[in-house]
């Protein structure tokens, strides 16, 4: 089944602050030894949960405007009833229903099928655990 279905961890630094990470030459990597040109899926999921996946441009504001929105939409303050960690804490873990800890793309020829400006990332909002794990599964 290995020629089938090949699996990867990433281990990642996000640091002490809120990131969103392009991750995309890790999984171009990643494909050209496991899909070794061949046509399939690209599963990428986070193990964590106070982290996402998303599928976005990077690069042009668009990740700083991404975590800008989080922070309207899930502000780092008292009113979350999960209150362990650093201030606000409750909202990282409410974050991978908005930005969820999977994405699944399509590989043609080995290679991820991304439009333009398209990047895989990272999302990380949880200052208190700067370490990730990121698994990478191709189906072939």
């Amino acid at each position: 089944m290995s020629d089938v279905f090949t699996t990867r961890v990433l281990n990642l630094s996000t640091g002490a602050a809120e990131r969103v990470l392009d991750i995309t030459g890790d999984c171009e990597s990643f494909l050209r030894e496991a899909a070794a040109g061949r046509d399939g899926l690209l599963n990428v999921f986070v193990p964590h949960a106070t982290a996402g996946i998303a599928v976005l441009e990077t690069g042009a504001g668009s990740d700083d405007d991404l975590l800008a929105a989080l922070h309207t939409l899930l502000p780092a303050d008292d009113r979350w009833q999960h209150r362990h960690g650093s201030p606000g804490h409750g909202r990282d873990h409410v974050l991978p229903a908005l930005v969820p800890p999977h994405a699944t793309l399509p590989v043609l020829g080995g290679r991820l099928e991304l439009g333009t400006w398209q990047s895989v990332c990272l999302v990380d909002t949880n200052k208190d655990n700067p370490e990730r794990k990121v698994r990478l599964s191709f189906l072939g």
